[in-house]
């Protein structure tokens, strides 16, 4: 096996001789590209607008404990991603040379060691100016004049600190505190990242040998799936499933779509499936086989990898059919399969290429290139893979290869 490194030796040592002899040419070697979520692609940039007052620093606890007292918690702690206080040296330059020239008095707030300090009040349309006026009159300290103004920031906390950085220059001093309200947390991603990207290379070479042979064969579309389990203490790896797309057996290559039922995620999904109910027959003493021939599902295996991988017994079959799973795909899933792999409850999943016009994990909008879409609008992605609205999200990837097993090119209008 050529272009093998020590990472990919050392996992193949680890697998039973069964599953070594599984790989017959190169491993393709690539990057894990963490996928957007809808919210990160659309969302990230809403802003609102908040009123903000000032006060000497000798009065600004006293300010900020009446305003504690006077709203409510939710609207003293809506923002949390702003400083509540800002320096007239921190604000933003436009804010900065906003305020200083508004009176002579301002002025002197900005020159020199200012004693001043500028403070967050709440969301504009949670307040009420009267109140504000009222209340923060009562303050020893302040001017004549309640110093209140409108300005807008972000509504949402940035995902990032050089994002931080970018708001805390645009709008109000930000504060990046390692999260990310719109996806999965940032160490999330990295930790499950460095989880598989030792041996990603193996699954998606399987997956790719079974959408070759099975498409060589007639049976599909040129569509693979692998699905593996990883032991969290052990970190040994088992392929629990190997099924390519079967959409055109039995019926030929008639119609435009072909068997939904027998798509590769389907398919590989019912084969873990087939395992667990083969696992509870055996705990139970019961004889009855399970039926692998369905009008509709391809549920036996068709080729001899698919086969020797559904021989194998699932190493924990006593979960939730693929719960803490990993998936890898040689195509974005359809609408349909993503929607399969989240009531799977499916832990990870990786494919190689996009399917823009048909798939449903990307949230990026879709394509117009397609002829079938031409000066029609492509819609936006679905993201269905980390969705607010959803019981279930899982961490997604796209694999970037570096060019050694080939592309499986796909009509970009069917659905994988």
């Amino acid at each position: 096996m050529a272009g093998e490194d020590k990472s990919i030796v050392a996992v193949l040592a680890a697998q039973e001789p069964v599953i070594r002899n599984l790989f017959r040419g190169e491993v393709d070697h690539g990057v894990l590209i963490p996928l957007k979520t809808t919210l990160e692609l659309r969302d990230d940039h809403n802003t609102g607008r908040v009123l903000i007052t000032r006060a000497p620093v000798k009065a600004a606890n006293a300010a900020i404990s009446l305003l504690r007292n006077l709203l409510p918690e939710e609207i003293v702690k809506g923002v949390p991603h702003l400083r509540r206080c800002a320096k007239p040296c921190d604000l933003p330059a436009h804010l900065k040379t906003q305020f200083m020239n508004e009176t002579q008095q301002s002025r002197q707030i900005h020159t020199g060691k200012s004693n001043w300090i500028y403070i967050i009040m709440g969301p504009e349309p949670m307040l009420s100016r009267d109140e504000l006026i009222e209340g923060l009159s009562t303050v020893e300290g302040l001017e004549e004049e309640i110093f209140i103004r409108s300005v807008p920031v972000p509504m949402l906390a940035p995902t990032s600190q050089v994002q931080a950085a970018m708001w805390s220059q645009h709008f109000w001093p930000t504060v990046y505190r390692k999260n990310n309200p719109l996806g999965p947390h940032p160490a999330m991603v990295s930790r499950s990242t460095d989880e598989i990207a030792s041996d990603a290379a193996l699954w998606m070479t399987l997956a790719h040998q079974v959408a070759d042979e099975a498409h060589a064969a007639g049976h599909g579309e040129p569509v693979g799936a692998c699905i593996i389990s990883r032991d969290p203490t052990t970190a040994k790896v088992t392929v629990v499933a190997l099924a390519a797309d079967a959409r055109w057996l039995h019926q030929g290559k008639t119609g435009c779509t072909g068997n939904p039922m027998a798509h590769a995620v389907l398919r590989a999904i019912s084969i873990v499936a087939q395992k667990l109910v083969k696992a509870e027959n055996r705990k139970t003493e019961t004889a009855m086989e399970p039926i692998l021939e369905f009008e509709a599902f391809q549920d036996a295996p068709l080729l001899k990898d698919e086969q020797t991988v559904f021989e194998i017994d699932h190493p924990s079959p006593d979960g939730y059919l693929c719960h803490g799973l990993e998936m890898y795909l040689t195509h974005e899933p359809c609408v349909m399969c993503s929607m399969a792999i989240l009531h799977s409850r499916m832990g990870k999943v990786v494919f190689r290429h996009r399917m823009p016009l048909t798939g449903g994990l990307c949230a990026e909008d879709r394509g117009q290139d397609h002829p079938s879409l031409r000066g029609a609008d492509g819609g936006r992605g679905l993201g269905l893979f980390w969705r607010r609205e959803l019981n279930w999200s899982l961490v997604a990837w796209e694999w970037e290869s570096s060019g050694l097993v080939k592309p499986l090119p796909l009509d970009r209008a069917i659905h994988a």
